[in-house]
């Protein structure tokens, strides 16, 4: 089993393996030379062009920032840079990265978080020493923001989700011109807006992967930033609504309190948030303003962080609320001027078209209208018709932190709900997993397990017809393992045993509640 860090790029981009070897590849194959490599810059590609085509030598990758010791320990590659211009408008960056030896056969596209316009190097760079050509693309813009939105609709429509899967294609297509050959299995890997792009794959291009993992996913970018625009709004209301970062420890006390031990083990970790009847109203002050205690704005503002977005008009819920145990990262969320990048900008730069736009303003009733219109599918993947993915044997794995401070984990649950409802329970069963981690924040990090590996089961299921069971995570401090527990495939839940330590995997069972 490979070891496996969940890492942050930007706003976060997704689970990703970190450990050499890969015990389910296929025999390594056709290592290549320099100039097999430099050849390549005369490849010529349908609305791209190769803007650099140079071999790397082991350890000596430089990236355009941070630092060059994080790749010291590289194998040498081939780096083949294009320009893919799929429209007038469009000036999409992609880089695909081939390993001189030791090919494992396999393709491996990694995603980006948020708005972000950047190749993710380090993603990249992880991807190359498990022995995969690896592929990125910027999403045809630079920054991390929608500023370049307005005006230029072909190339939202290349962030929404063209750039994906043409760096998809034209990636494939230097593999085969490289080793004279086609990738066996090509996968794709993203958490948070990576998520995103990964449902859109699926959707729109079920033909592109052989399997794809969505971690967090913020497929609904425009409810989910409303939602996230609310909750800035209910914190930032007056300076009394306001919750500064120490009273969200006060907050999460209390709702481990009320619900850490509902699993028959009190852990620091609530289990299952959907079980926790929380209510901050416990937290309120008996007297004056103190710093264990919330004040009645608080309190009302707390209450709203927890509380599904509704539709005023129609009182359909618009997107679901934070969990209880998710407090100690609300900061993270509401703890700003305004509200979390991706949010702001969506409403800024693609649905009000004012970068000097007031949030406080915010109509949920008139907005999501107006947020639904601006989007159109383009940058939201919201539909649950996967049968062309699924059809061609092709699977699926989703995961979610039930602590998740940017994206509501219930979103996803509504997901894989929603999947059954269109496909069937089998069909899902057969083709798609969802794995809700307890205590985890966003894409990595919180109380709980975090570092887990998704790639190798999706691997073993896709090519082997093993079906992934759990998925053991591991909780880590100063480099170190202080807690193991599994991660079981959504409607189950981890079942202590009664006997033996609380923080061993081995001790837990999957089942349904």
């Amino acid at each position: 089993m490979r070891t496996v860090a969940v890492i942050t790029l930007g706003i976060l981009i997704g689970g990703l393996t970190y450990a050499a070897g890969n015990v389910n590849a296929p025999p390594a194959v056709h290592a290549v030379d320099a100039s097999a490599c430099t050849r390549l810059s005369l490849l010529k590609l349908p609305d791209a062009t190769v803007t650099s085509a140079r071999v790397v030598p082991a350890g000596h990758f430089q990236p355009t920032a941070g630092a060059a010791d994080a790749f010291a320990d590289l194998p040498a590659f081939c780096r083949v840079e294009l320009t893919i211009k799929p429209s007038e408008d469009s000036d999409i960056k992609s880089e695909t990265w081939l390993p001189l030896s030791g090919w494992n056969g396999k393709f491996q596209e990694v995603g980006n978080g948020g708005w972000n316009g950047f190749i993710q190097y380090a993603a990249l760079a992880a991807t190359l020493r498990l022995g995969y050509v690896s592929a990125s693309t910027d999403t045809g813009h630079a920054g991390d923001t929608a500023s370049f939105a307005p005006g230029h609709p072909e190339k939202l429509i290349d962030f929404g989700y063209r750039a994906v899967h043409e760096t998809a294609l034209r990636g494939k297509t230097v593999v085969a011109a490289l080793y004279s050959v086609a990738p066996q299995f090509s996968y794709f890997t993203g958490c948070s807006g990576g998520g995103r792009q990964a449902f859109m794959e699926a959707q729109r291009y079920p033909e592109d992967f052989a399997g794809i993992i969505a971690g967090d996913p913020g497929y609904d970018r425009a409810a989910e930033s409303l939602q996230l625009i609310a909750a800035a709004q209910a914190t930032h209301k007056d300076t009394a609504s306001f919750i500064p970062k120490e009273k969200f420890a006060v907050l999460h006390q209390a709702a481990l309190d009320a619900c850490d031990a509902q699993d028959g083990i009190k852990d620091g970790i609530i289990n299952n948030p959907l079980r926790c009847k929380f209510d901050p109203t416990v937290t309120l002050c008996k007297g004056e303003d103190g710093p264990n205690c919330l004040t009645a704005p608080q309190v009302e503002a707390a209450k709203k962080l927890y509380a599904p977005i509704v539709d005023p008009r129609s009182g359909k819920e618009i997107f679901p609320g934070f969990e209880p145990g998710t407090e100690l990262r609300f900061p993270n969320t509401t703890g700003a001027p305004r509200p979390m990048g991706m949010a702001d900008e969506t409403f800024k730069y693609t649905v009000i078209g004012d970068p000097n736009w007031d949030f406080r303003t915010l109509n949920i009733g008139k907005d999501i209208v107006r947020a639904r219109k601006m989007d159109n599918g383009v940058v939201s993947a919201t539909s649950t018709n996967l049968k062309p993915y699924v059809g061609r044997g092709s699977k699926l794995i989703i995961y979610h932190g039930w602590a998740d401070q940017n994206v509501a984990p219930l979103s996803s649950v509504n997901y894989y709900n929603g999947l059954i409802e269109v496909l069937g329970k089998k069909a899902v069963e057969d083709s798609v997993r969802l794995y809700m981690a307890p205590g985890m924040g966003h894409c990595a990090g919180g109380e709980g397990p975090s570092v887990f590996d998704t790639l190798t089961p999706l691997e073993q299921w896709r090519e082997h017809g093993v079906a992934p069971k759990e998925i053991i995570a591991s909780q880590m401090t100063n480099g170190s393992v202080i807690r193991t527990r599994p991660l079981c495939p959504y409607p189950q839940e981890a079942h202590y045993k009664g006997t033996g330590s609380t923080d061993q995997a081995e001790n837990f069972v999957c089942r349904l509640p």
